[in-house]
């Protein structure tokens, strides 16, 4: 974009004016007692006291509600690889999205390199100053194998919200839509559009979640992956563990007869594709802005429609998600972030709006305020059960 195409007087870019976030302070610093308690001498003693046992920076620090927001700028919302400086204003959202929805202080970290060894040794050098690693606009296959190794090598919770986050409130929202059908998780056949971040991640969580993976197939911009093909990495394992029929051929014929489609893969689905699909269907077209099926040309078809639009009903958003995982994995000091919390996660979702479902309604709103404490609570009580926390 050059600079021709900036409008000072747009509403955007007066907002973004000096950037949407800044450092507050916590404590006084009115008087020579407030220096020396905050700063020196009395630091000292806190310093010293952290050498001697590390875990206190969990309780005199601010680490306890900390996250890095880290990016490299290769694949940011629809805008592709636009580099880390122009990746700012997202991560700085972000941030703002952190604490406002979930009182967690995050910091925006943009990368410039998007060499794995390099992000990976980067991001190690500066976990001690947080208590959690939001990973967020890394393409794919890269972001596997960042969130892999970091996950294995910190003892805080790491976290791609773009493979997780996504996931976690596709599991929410099918969830209900399955209740309001009145079918079961189990039972739904599932075609997957896309093989990237989230199209993997959504897959591995409904089945986490319940759906049955001899009933899921998935497909990439070369067509359904299968046993049939030469694949390697998250592909070849997606296709160990789905496909159970061996179907062939791309999109039109993983929907043929298909309960669900799950759209994350930015390219075009035709309505023909969408007609084949089994009565009483459910379709997430969540590419942004625009979906793989139109919303309007969806619901001649189906029974329950969602994107990732605000100004369409049921918007699979990640802000439902990514506040509430965090303050729940940092609540319960989690070494990590499991599937069991994942679930989790979604179960609490889909929790909030369990007793007023309808077509229009599967999903909360993303700013509605009893989402964040919810699944915070889920996530915390999850992260005992399953071994990971230190609180």
């Amino acid at each position: 974009m050059s600079s021709s195409t900036v409008d000072p007087a747009d509403p955007v870019f007066r907002l973004h004016v000096g950037g949407k976030m800044a450092v507050a302070s916590t404590v006084p610093l009115t008087s020579r007692e407030d220096l020396s308690l905050a700063y020196t001498p009395g630091v000292a003693r806190v310093c010293e006291a952290i050498a001697a046992d590390p875990a206190l920076a969990d309780d005199y620090t601010w680490v306890s509600h900390a996250v890095a927001v880290v990016t490299d700028g290769s694949a940011v919302l629809g805008l592709g690889n636009i580099g880390p400086r122009a990746a700012l204003p997202v991560m700085e959202g972000k941030a703002v999205l952190f604490k406002q929805f979930a009182g967690v202080d995050a910091v925006p970290i943009c990368l410039d390199t998007q060499d794995v060894d390099e992000i990976v040794a980067t991001v190690k050098a500066l976990a001690p100053s947080f208590g959690g690693i939001n990973l967020e606009d890394i393409s794919a296959p890269r972001c596997f194998e960042v969130e892999r190794r970091l996950d294995e090598e910190l003892p805080i919770p790491v976290f791609h919200d773009d493979q997780h986050g996504t996931a976690i409130v596709v599991l929410a929202a099918l969830r209900n839509a399955a209740a309001l059908l009145n079918r079961k998780l189990g039972d739904l056949r599932v075609a997957v559009s896309g093989a990237g971040a989230a199209g993997v991640a959504v897959t591995k969580m409904l089945i986490a979640g319940g759906v049955n993976p001899d009933q899921v197939v998935v497909c990439d911009s070369k067509g359904i992956i299968g046993r049939h093909r030469e694949l390697t990495g998250t592909k070849a394992e997606l296709a160990e563990i789905t496909n159970a029929e061996g179907r062939q051929g791309d999109i039109t014929e993983a929907l043929r007869g298909a309960d669900v489609l799950v759209g994350v893969s930015g390219g075009q689905i035709p309505e023909a594709a969408v007609a084949g699909m089994a009565p009483g269907g459910i379709v997430f077209a969540l590419a942004n802005p625009t979906p793989e099926v139109h919303p309007e040309v969806a619901a001649r078809h189906v029974a329950v429609v969602a994107t990732g639009r605000s100004d369409y009903p049921n918007q699979i958003n990640n802000v439902l998600a990514f506040p509430g995982v965090f303050r729940g994995a940092l609540d319960a000091r989690a070494t990590r972030i499991t599937e069991g919390m994942k679930v989790a996660a979604a179960d609490a979702i889909a929790g909030v709006v369990a007793e007023s479902l309808t077509a229009e309604a599967i999903v909360p709103s993303p700013l509605d305020p009893r989402v964040a404490p919810a699944v915070a609570e889920a996530v915390a009580e999850a992260a005992r059960r399953d071994g990971v926390a230190r609180r």
